[in-house]
């Protein structure tokens, strides 16, 4: 049946079936919807609000790494600042608020901040590694509580759940840590083959699962030495190339959109986890061929010019932190990488303020950026971007702003602000 410009139909199908393996005990049909396959191009008529960010600046202008900015729902703009461990907050018109936060071991200060998301309502929740804390400040800038993270730290991007209390976080990892134990040997970190929703409501954080996902092979666990012993870590992989990305966004009704497949494949999770719908367009995967894998292999190795060693090094607390990955044992892994069958469609994936679906493609080669498709979470094909005419935002906010993170010739890092369509935001 044709509805609106897209074809529908109920029921489990075979497609049906791939798109809700996590969710098959439920025992209930979804909807699959088919979107067409022919693109509708869009236009990129963003109006720039203001930017901010500077070498020879004001101090506040001064970033040195930004991690992650946010909006609240009065058009703030937050910055994460991880190199001068603050967060620098600016007004709808770009002028300096308030910032908070700084490097240290007192309340409110950061170690190692990696994340940060922020509320609707302007509370701000910084991940911090090196604490294996989360601070959870007031929209004043005031620190309001800390909650410890688990003994064990597997810190990824998180969003901050619509209409909850509680954030989402996917699969996509920041860092990682432990706090040793007198005695213990073993370390197991946790599977980043999930969606998790983080309850930050008593004094260690509550993690849960918000969606069982597809898990390729690599998330089998596997025992080494950790930097020659004697601790042994328990982790997952070792992973194979173009082995599927997990994806996630946040949507209104404290939903999550999600894509876990080679196939163009984004699917509607409800609050219980349950996928309610699953929206398709008719782009295959490519074939994984022996010219594709050696093409791959070259690429990762000429990446590895500039990589160091790896290395671990001691965290406060008596944890260890491993960084790095280059060297002879790196080019040895590249040399001998496995992999996926096919090269998958989806490169990323962002969720709007009002819950439209911002889907980046493949572009012509395997490991290429390709057109950007705008969709409605109920299931409509609002247009695509070409290849090229713009990056996925960073951050989205009301009123159709959205956040750019850019870096100019000399790699200096700015926040632009843009005034996106209502359509598409």
């Amino acid at each position: 049946m044709l509805v609106n410009g897209r074809l529908t139909r109920i029921g489990v199908t075979l497609l049906t079936a791939l798109a809700a393996s996590a969710t098959a005990s439920a025992g209930f049909a979804q909807e699959v919807i088919e979107l067409p396959g022919e693109d509708r191009w869009l236009e990129t008529d963003f109006e720039e609000v203001y930017r901010v960010g500077a070498v020879l600046g004001e101090a506040w202008q001064e970033f040195g790494t930004i991690g992650r900015v946010g909006f609240d729902e009065a058009g703030n703009l937050h910055v994460l600042d991880r190199l001068a461990a603050r967060v620098v907050v600016v007004n709808p018109q770009g002028d300096f608020v308030r910032e908070f936060g700084r490097r240290g071991e007192g309340p409110g200060e950061f170690q190692s901040p990696l994340d940060m998301v922020v509320t609707r309502d302007g509370r701000v929740i910084v991940a911090d590694m090196g604490h294996r804390t989360y601070h959870i400040f007031a929209p004043t800038g005031d620190l309001d509580r800390t909650v410890r993270m688990a003994r064990v730290t597997m810190v990824r991007k998180m969003d901050a759940e619509v209409g909850g209390e509680s954030l989402i976080r996917g699969a996509e990892v920041l860092g990682s840590a432990y706090r040793a134990v007198p005695g213990e040997t073993t370390i197991a970190f946790p599977d980043p083959r999930t969606i998790e929703r983080i309850l930050l409501t008593g004094d260690e954080a509550a993690v849960e699962t918000a969606v069982e996902v597809w898990g390729p092979a690599y998330t089998k666990p596997r025992e080494r030495l950790l930097g020659g012993g004697p601790r042994k870590i328990v982790s997952r992989g070792p992973r194979r190339g173009f082995e599927p990305e997990l994806f996630t966004g946040v949507l209104p009704g404290r939903r999550i959109a999600f894509s876990d497949s080679s196939a163009y494949t984004i699917k509607i999770a409800d609050r219980d986890g349950r996928i309610s719908s699953t929206l398709t367009r008719p782009f295959a995967p490519e074939p994984v061929t022996e010219s594709v894998m050696q093409a791959e292999r070259d690429r990762r190795l000429g990446d590895l010019e500039d990589r160091p060693e790896r290395s671990v090094r001691p965290s406060s607390g008596g944890g260890l932190v491993v960084s790095g990955g280059g060297g002879p044992r790196a080019r040895e892994r590249i040399e001998t990488l496995e992999f996926a069958g096919e090269v998958p469609v989806v490169r990323d994936l962002r969720t709007s303020w009002n819950g439209r679906i911002w889907v980046l493609r493949r572009g012509d080669e395997p490991v290429s950026d390709g057109p950007i498709d705008i969709l409605a979470a109920d299931g409509r094909y609002l247009g695509s971007y070409r290849t090229g005419a713009t990056p996925l935002p960073d951050a989205f906010g009301p009123g159709g702003l959205a956040a750019f993170i850019e870096r100019d010739e000399l790699d200096v890092q700015t926040v632009v602000v843009k005034r996106l369509p209502r359509a598409v935001n």
